[in-house]
């Protein structure tokens, strides 16, 4: 069996890859897929179970009131990771990854974004924490909700950006279903100083957004309200580039 979980994951990892999923989530997500490989599960029915495991996390949130809860309710947040990470997986590994499935992926995923802004908001207006302006705000106060509302709209728009600009009328490429099989490879190309400046940037700025890598360390030290407003904060500058981008092409006359 182990060398059945280590023949998928070597098989079905990506090329470029967060580090969380490297070395934690899909080594336990390759354990799924040796499981229901063998099955008639589907990635589709592991992207449902996601889904719905999300739903669950985000009703735990919302309703805990003390950390214990709070650190049951973002490993639920986890355990839909690891199926996040096993649907994929799992098409790569039997050869059923297609644009349909890619992009019923990325749909859930956006929208578990969604739920995880407006559930994080309630939870900090339930119990309290730190405000947007550095001072300790306490249960029930309204600018909670207010930033919730905002970081909902926030993260709305940024899906509504990024699946505008994948576009192939935007983007001027097609993604063929071969990119959805991408494993480990090549190595990197060789660029300049600047450029790889650049992209160590980027590489730490998706890391800071991407929540599963390190939601839980910030739940297991009692700071959700951090991770809220540095989350919300991330998603305002990535919809700000994306829309200077946008006015620079389409508002040149």
């Amino acid at each position: 069996m182990v060398r059945r979980v280590a023949e998928v994951y070597r098989e079905t990892r990506k090329r470029h890859d967060q580090l969380w999923n490297t070395y934690v989530m899909r080594p336990l997500a390759a354990v799924v897929v040796a499981a229901v490989a063998p099955t008639r599960v589907t990635p589709n029915q592991l992207t449902i179970t996601s889904f719905v495991s999300f739903a669950v996390a985000t009703g735990l949130l919302c309703a805990a009131t003390t950390m214990p809860a709070t650190v049951v309710a973002i490993g639920v947040v986890e355990l839909s990771y690891l199926f996040d990470c096993a649907d994929g997986m799992l098409a790569r590994h039997k050869k059923l990854a297609s644009q349909q499935g890619h992009l019923f992926d990325f749909f859930t995923d956006e929208s578990k974004a969604v739920m995880l802004v407006g559930g994080m908001a309630v939870h900090l207006w339930r119990n309290g924490g730190l405000g947007i302006t550095a001072q300790s705000w306490p249960p029930g106060h309204p600018g909670f909700l207010l930033g919730g509302v905002a970081a909902v709209a926030v993260v709305a728009s940024a899906i509504s950006l990024t699946n505008f600009v994948r576009r192939p009328e935007i983007s001027g490429r097609e993604t063929p279903v071969e990119a959805h099989y991408e494993a480990t490879g090549e190595g990197p190309k060789q660029t300049s100083s600047a450029r790889r400046l650049a992209g160590q940037v980027m590489t730490f700025l998706r890391f800071l957004n991407h929540y599963p890598s390190h939601i839980w360390l910030f739940a297991v030290v009692g700071r959700l309200d951090v991770f809220f407003w540095l989350y919300a904060s991330l998603n305002a500058l990535y919809l700000a580039r994306g829309w200077l981008g946008l006015i620079l092409r389409f508002g040149r006359s």
